[in-house]
Protein backbone atom coordinates (compact mmCIF):
# COMPACT_ATOMS: atom_id res chain seq x y z
CA UNK A 1 0.00 0.00 0.00
CA UNK A 2 2.78 2.39 0.30
CA UNK A 3 3.19 3.29 -3.27
CA UNK A 4 -0.71 4.50 -2.56
CA UNK A 5 0.91 7.04 0.11
CA UNK A 6 2.03 10.09 -1.91
CA UNK A 7 -1.32 10.86 -3.06
CA UNK A 8 -4.11 8.64 -0.38
CA UNK A 9 -3.93 7.96 3.48
CA UNK A 10 -4.15 4.95 3.28
CA UNK A 11 -5.31 2.23 6.45
CA UNK A 12 -4.69 -1.72 6.55
CA UNK A 13 -7.31 -3.05 8.31
CA UNK A 14 -6.86 -6.19 10.39
CA UNK A 15 -10.31 -7.38 10.94
CA UNK A 16 -11.58 -9.37 13.41
CA UNK A 17 -10.61 -12.80 13.48
CA UNK A 18 -7.74 -12.36 11.84
CA UNK A 19 -5.62 -11.38 14.71
CA UNK A 20 -5.74 -13.32 18.21
CA UNK A 21 -6.28 -10.46 20.67
CA UNK A 22 -9.74 -9.44 18.54
CA UNK A 23 -10.55 -13.33 17.77
CA UNK A 24 -14.50 -14.17 17.47
CA UNK A 25 -14.89 -18.02 16.90
CA UNK A 26 -17.63 -19.08 15.34
CA UNK A 27 -19.07 -15.47 14.45
CA UNK A 28 -17.84 -14.69 11.60
CA UNK A 29 -19.85 -13.06 8.66
CA UNK A 30 -19.69 -10.33 5.91
CA UNK A 31 -22.26 -8.43 8.29
CA UNK A 32 -20.25 -8.34 11.03
CA UNK A 33 -16.89 -7.81 9.59
CA UNK A 34 -18.84 -5.05 7.82
CA UNK A 35 -19.94 -3.63 10.67
CA UNK A 36 -16.51 -3.36 12.44
CA UNK A 37 -15.43 -1.52 9.21
CA UNK A 38 -18.54 1.35 9.61
CA UNK A 39 -17.42 2.06 13.07
CA UNK A 40 -13.80 2.21 12.32
CA UNK A 41 -14.56 4.49 9.22
CA UNK A 42 -17.05 6.49 11.90
CA UNK A 43 -14.58 6.33 15.00
CA UNK A 44 -10.87 6.58 13.28
CA UNK A 45 -10.82 8.43 10.06
CA UNK A 46 -14.03 10.78 10.66
CA UNK A 47 -14.37 11.20 6.45
CA UNK A 48 -15.40 9.84 3.23
CA UNK A 49 -12.96 6.97 1.90
CA UNK A 50 -12.59 4.79 -0.86
CA UNK A 51 -12.83 0.82 0.31
CA UNK A 52 -10.62 -1.38 -1.49
CA UNK A 53 -10.47 -5.30 -0.54
CA UNK A 54 -9.15 -8.40 -2.18
CA UNK A 55 -10.99 -11.60 -2.60
CA UNK A 56 -13.22 -12.12 0.17
CA UNK A 57 -12.01 -8.24 1.26
CA UNK A 58 -13.50 -7.52 -2.07
CA UNK A 59 -16.80 -8.74 -0.89
CA UNK A 60 -16.58 -6.66 2.09
CA UNK A 61 -16.19 -3.85 0.08
CA UNK A 62 -19.04 -4.68 -1.67
CA UNK A 63 -20.83 -4.58 1.02
CA UNK A 64 -19.34 -1.66 2.21
CA UNK A 65 -20.32 -0.13 -1.07
CA UNK A 66 -24.21 -0.84 -0.61
CA UNK A 67 -24.66 -0.88 3.28
CA UNK A 68 -22.05 1.51 4.94
CA UNK A 69 -23.67 4.64 6.78
CA UNK A 70 -24.92 7.66 4.21
CA UNK A 71 -21.90 9.51 3.33
CA UNK A 72 -18.91 7.18 4.43
CA UNK A 73 -18.05 5.28 1.02
CA UNK A 74 -17.84 7.47 -1.82
CA UNK A 75 -16.26 4.83 -4.15
CA UNK A 76 -15.05 1.13 -4.12
CA UNK A 77 -12.79 -1.29 -5.54
CA UNK A 78 -13.43 -4.68 -5.44
CA UNK A 79 -10.23 -6.81 -6.39
CA UNK A 80 -10.92 -10.12 -8.02
CA UNK A 81 -13.74 -10.47 -5.71
CA UNK A 82 -15.40 -13.32 -5.34
CA UNK A 83 -19.01 -12.24 -5.75
CA UNK A 84 -21.54 -15.11 -5.94
CA UNK A 85 -18.66 -17.80 -6.55
CA UNK A 86 -18.37 -17.56 -2.43
CA UNK A 87 -21.79 -18.17 -1.70
CA UNK A 88 -23.05 -21.52 -1.50
CA UNK A 89 -26.36 -21.36 -3.46
CA UNK A 90 -25.78 -18.16 -5.38
CA UNK A 91 -28.01 -16.69 -8.09
CA UNK A 92 -25.70 -17.39 -11.07
CA UNK A 93 -22.45 -19.20 -11.82
CA UNK A 94 -21.12 -21.50 -9.85
CA UNK A 95 -20.58 -21.94 -5.98
CA UNK A 96 -17.91 -22.40 -3.34
CA UNK A 97 -18.63 -25.56 -3.78
CA UNK A 98 -17.16 -25.70 -7.41
CA UNK A 99 -14.62 -23.39 -5.96
CA UNK A 100 -12.29 -23.17 -3.88
CA UNK A 101 -14.29 -24.95 -0.71
CA UNK A 102 -12.12 -27.76 -0.50
CA UNK A 103 -9.08 -25.71 0.66
CA UNK A 104 -10.52 -23.84 2.89
CA UNK A 105 -11.54 -26.91 4.87
CA UNK A 106 -8.18 -28.34 3.97
CA UNK A 107 -6.94 -25.22 5.96
CA UNK A 108 -8.94 -26.03 8.62
CA UNK A 109 -8.56 -29.04 9.41
CA UNK A 110 -5.02 -29.18 9.37
CA UNK A 111 -3.91 -25.44 10.57
CA UNK A 112 -7.03 -25.14 12.70
CA UNK A 113 -8.55 -21.86 13.71
CA UNK A 114 -6.18 -19.17 14.23
CA UNK A 115 -3.68 -22.28 13.47
CA UNK A 116 -4.38 -23.67 16.64
CA UNK A 117 -2.90 -26.94 15.12
CA UNK A 118 -0.31 -26.01 12.53
CA UNK A 119 0.50 -28.92 10.64
CA UNK A 120 1.32 -27.48 7.61
CA UNK A 121 3.84 -30.42 6.56
CA UNK A 122 0.89 -32.87 7.31
CA UNK A 123 -1.84 -30.67 5.08
CA UNK A 124 0.63 -30.96 2.30
CA UNK A 125 1.13 -34.28 2.75
CA UNK A 126 -3.28 -34.62 2.71
CA UNK A 127 -3.30 -32.53 -0.29
CA UNK A 128 -3.41 -35.44 -2.68
CA UNK A 129 -6.23 -37.47 -1.27
CA UNK A 130 -8.04 -34.23 0.11
CA UNK A 131 -8.61 -31.86 -2.28
CA UNK A 132 -10.02 -32.88 -6.27
CA UNK A 133 -7.02 -33.31 -8.41
CA UNK A 134 -8.19 -30.47 -10.75
CA UNK A 135 -7.68 -28.05 -8.11
CA UNK A 136 -3.52 -29.00 -7.95
CA UNK A 137 -2.96 -26.90 -11.01
CA UNK A 138 -5.47 -23.69 -9.66
CA UNK A 139 -3.35 -24.02 -6.76
CA UNK A 140 0.43 -23.31 -8.81
CA UNK A 141 -1.72 -20.95 -11.23
CA UNK A 142 -3.15 -18.37 -8.48
CA UNK A 143 -0.04 -18.14 -6.30
CA UNK A 144 0.75 -15.73 -4.51
CA UNK A 145 -2.80 -15.66 -3.01
CA UNK A 146 -1.67 -18.07 -0.42
CA UNK A 147 -2.11 -21.28 -1.69
CA UNK A 148 0.92 -21.57 -3.64
CA UNK A 149 4.21 -20.80 -1.94
CA UNK A 150 7.35 -23.46 -1.41
CA UNK A 151 6.40 -27.16 -0.53
CA UNK A 152 7.73 -26.97 2.58
CA UNK A 153 7.80 -23.47 3.39
CA UNK A 154 4.63 -21.37 4.89
CA UNK A 155 3.58 -18.88 2.75
CA UNK A 156 3.82 -15.51 4.53
CA UNK A 157 0.33 -14.59 3.63
CA UNK A 158 -1.04 -18.07 4.77
CA UNK A 159 0.77 -17.27 7.78
CA UNK A 160 -1.26 -14.12 8.63
CA UNK A 161 -4.77 -16.06 7.41
CA UNK A 162 -7.14 -17.17 9.95
CA UNK A 163 -8.54 -20.48 8.83
CA UNK A 164 -11.86 -20.37 10.26
CA UNK A 165 -12.47 -16.91 8.17
CA UNK A 166 -12.30 -19.65 4.89
CA UNK A 167 -13.83 -22.18 6.52
CA UNK A 168 -16.77 -20.14 7.30
CA UNK A 169 -17.43 -19.61 3.61
CA UNK A 170 -17.52 -23.00 2.68
CA UNK A 171 -20.77 -24.30 3.84
CA UNK A 172 -22.20 -20.91 3.59
CA UNK A 173 -21.95 -19.56 7.18
CA UNK A 174 -20.06 -16.06 6.26
CA UNK A 175 -22.70 -15.13 3.78
CA UNK A 176 -25.72 -16.65 5.42
CA UNK A 177 -27.38 -13.21 6.31
CA UNK A 178 -25.80 -11.46 3.02
CA UNK A 179 -27.33 -12.92 -0.47
CA UNK A 180 -24.89 -11.17 -2.76
CA UNK A 181 -27.95 -10.46 -5.64
CA UNK A 182 -29.47 -8.22 -2.63
CA UNK A 183 -26.70 -6.80 -1.84
CA UNK A 184 -25.58 -5.43 -5.22
CA UNK A 185 -29.20 -4.06 -5.78
CA UNK A 186 -28.17 -1.68 -2.88
CA UNK A 187 -24.85 -0.61 -4.27
CA UNK A 188 -24.66 3.32 -3.83
CA UNK A 189 -21.31 4.52 -4.97
CA UNK A 190 -18.72 4.35 -8.13
CA UNK A 191 -17.10 0.32 -8.28
CA UNK A 192 -13.77 -0.86 -10.12
CA UNK A 193 -13.80 -4.12 -10.58
CA UNK A 194 -10.45 -5.92 -11.62
CA UNK A 195 -11.03 -9.34 -12.80
CA UNK A 196 -7.51 -12.14 -12.76
CA UNK A 197 -6.69 -15.57 -13.46
CA UNK A 198 -10.13 -17.26 -14.45
CA UNK A 199 -11.15 -20.13 -16.17
CA UNK A 200 -14.20 -22.81 -16.16
CA UNK A 201 -13.22 -26.46 -16.85
CA UNK A 202 -15.27 -27.72 -20.03
CA UNK A 203 -14.92 -31.12 -18.73
CA UNK A 204 -16.09 -30.42 -15.05
CA UNK A 205 -17.42 -27.18 -14.48
CA UNK A 206 -15.20 -26.31 -11.99
CA UNK A 207 -13.76 -22.70 -11.61
CA UNK A 208 -10.35 -22.21 -11.25
CA UNK A 209 -10.00 -18.63 -10.01
CA UNK A 210 -12.45 -16.31 -8.09
CA UNK A 211 -15.26 -15.09 -10.07
CA UNK A 212 -16.49 -15.97 -13.90
CA UNK A 213 -17.05 -13.67 -16.98
CA UNK A 214 -20.99 -14.43 -16.48
CA UNK A 215 -20.84 -13.64 -12.61
CA UNK A 216 -19.13 -9.96 -13.60
CA UNK A 217 -21.51 -9.25 -15.81
CA UNK A 218 -24.45 -10.17 -13.49
CA UNK A 219 -22.39 -7.90 -10.64
CA UNK A 220 -22.43 -5.35 -13.59
CA UNK A 221 -25.55 -4.99 -14.23
CA UNK A 222 -27.15 -4.72 -10.62
CA UNK A 223 -24.79 -2.09 -9.99
CA UNK A 224 -25.52 -0.16 -13.07
CA UNK A 225 -29.47 -0.39 -12.60
CA UNK A 226 -28.18 1.60 -9.43
CA UNK A 227 -27.10 4.33 -11.35
CA UNK A 228 -23.66 3.84 -10.37
CA UNK A 229 -20.71 3.39 -12.86
CA UNK A 230 -19.27 0.23 -12.94
CA UNK A 231 -15.55 0.39 -14.12
CA UNK A 232 -14.47 -3.17 -15.35
CA UNK A 233 -10.55 -3.97 -16.01
CA UNK A 234 -9.24 -7.59 -16.75
CA UNK A 235 -5.99 -8.77 -16.12
CA UNK A 236 -5.79 -12.29 -17.32
CA UNK A 237 -2.18 -12.98 -16.88
CA UNK A 238 -2.54 -11.79 -13.24
CA UNK A 239 -2.52 -13.89 -9.95
CA UNK A 240 -5.26 -13.49 -7.18
CA UNK A 241 -4.07 -10.71 -5.67
CA UNK A 242 -2.36 -7.76 -8.61
CA UNK A 243 -1.82 -5.52 -5.84
CA UNK A 244 1.04 -8.05 -4.06
CA UNK A 245 2.29 -9.30 -7.55
CA UNK A 246 2.00 -6.13 -9.34
CA UNK A 247 2.10 -2.87 -6.80
CA UNK A 248 2.66 -0.41 -9.59
CA UNK A 249 0.27 -1.94 -11.88
CA UNK A 250 -2.47 -1.95 -9.31
CA UNK A 251 -1.81 1.61 -8.17
CA UNK A 252 -1.92 3.06 -11.56
CA UNK A 253 -5.58 1.18 -12.19
CA UNK A 254 -6.31 2.77 -9.08
CA UNK A 255 -5.51 6.06 -9.38
CA UNK A 256 -6.22 6.56 -13.28
CA UNK A 257 -9.96 5.41 -12.53
CA UNK A 258 -10.11 7.97 -9.15
CA UNK A 259 -8.91 10.26 -11.67
CA UNK A 260 -11.67 9.92 -13.84
CA UNK A 261 -14.30 9.30 -11.17
CA UNK A 262 -12.70 12.79 -10.50
CA UNK A 263 -13.10 14.87 -13.76
CA UNK A 264 -16.28 13.17 -14.18
CA UNK A 265 -19.83 14.88 -13.55
CA UNK A 266 -20.26 13.70 -10.13
CA UNK A 267 -17.35 16.24 -8.99
CA UNK A 268 -19.09 19.18 -9.22
CA UNK A 269 -22.29 17.73 -7.68
CA UNK A 270 -22.95 19.13 -4.23
CA UNK A 271 -25.53 15.79 -3.69
CA UNK A 272 -24.06 14.22 -0.32
CA UNK A 273 -21.37 11.44 -1.26
CA UNK A 274 -22.66 8.53 -0.99
CA UNK A 275 -25.84 9.20 -2.18
CA UNK A 276 -27.65 7.29 -5.23
CA UNK A 277 -27.32 8.25 -8.65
Amino acid sequence: MRPLADRYQVYAVDLRGQGRSTWTPGRYSLDIFGGDLVRFIDRVIRRPVVVCGLSSGGVIAAWLSAFAAPGQVRAAVYEDAPLFASQADPAVGPSIRQGVGPIFRLWHKWLGPQWSIGDFAGMQAAKVSEIPAWMHAALQKMAPAGTGGPQTAVPQDLREYDPEWGDAFAPGRATVNCDHESMLRQVKVPVLFTHHFHHVDPDTGQLLGAITDLQVRRARQLIEATGNAFTYREFPGMPHSLHGHDPATYVDTITAWADDLAAGPAAADPAPVGSTR
